[in-house]
């Protein structure tokens, strides 16, 4: 066979890998959506058990009552490492009326996030999930993406970008619990 041949060859070879790899995501992506495993906007959020960096067993559940701010994120992505301070300044505004974040770590080693959240200061609950659980629960194909779950466990809101501070302020004052904002309009503090 002469090179030209060889080379028509190998190009074929190439698109046919290419057609493969991308029918192959398609479907997976299709498989999510369809399966219904891709968490959205009004749905209950799954509840889940996951560990602390502390070694406390933690569920969602606990949190009835609470807004919770749900974040999947991993100390290699860059998007995450950029809204981790502007998440630490708004739970320190908010963990006292009500609204709590839970930080999913997506299955590093426990050492690489103790690291990290020593170096960024963090004090809200980082949750780690070896297994991948609450992310194949919730959908999770990318990160950041942080879900916005009310005091019934509903979710109000899924967000698949980075977030700013302002951001990650408006979107925790949506999940004040009712109470809250009963007592934000009786002082006159209406948002």
């Amino acid at each position: 066979m002469s090179v030209e041949g060889k080379s028509i060859v190998k190009t074929i070879i190439l698109v046919g890998l290419a057609l493969v790899i991308v029918y192959v995501l398609y479907t997976n992506l299709l498989d999510i959506k369809s399966s219904g495993t891709a968490v959205a906007t009004g749905d209950q959020a799954p509840d889940f058990q996951l560990t602390t960096l502390e070694g406390e067993t933690v569920k969602l559940s606990d949190y009835r009552g609470q807004g919770v701010f749900l974040n999947f994120w991993a100390t290699y992505c860059p998007p995450c490492k950029k809204e981790m301070p502007f998440m630490q300044s708004q739970y320190e505004v908010f963990k006292e009326k009500g609204v709590t974040i839970l930080a999913i770590d997506v299955g590093e080693p426990k050492p690489v996030v103790e690291s990290f959240v020593s170096e960024y200061g963090l004090t809200f609950p980082i949750l780690l999930d070896p297994h991948h659980e609450a992310v194949d629960s919730y959908g999770v194909v990318a990160i950041p993406v942080s879900f916005l779950i009310d005091g019934n466990g509903k979710v109000v809101e899924r967000i698949t970008s980075s977030l700013t501070e302002s951001q990650i302020a408006e979107y925790m004052e949506q999940i004040l619990p009712e109470t809250e904002k009963e007592s934000g309009k009786k002082g006159g503090h209406e948002k």
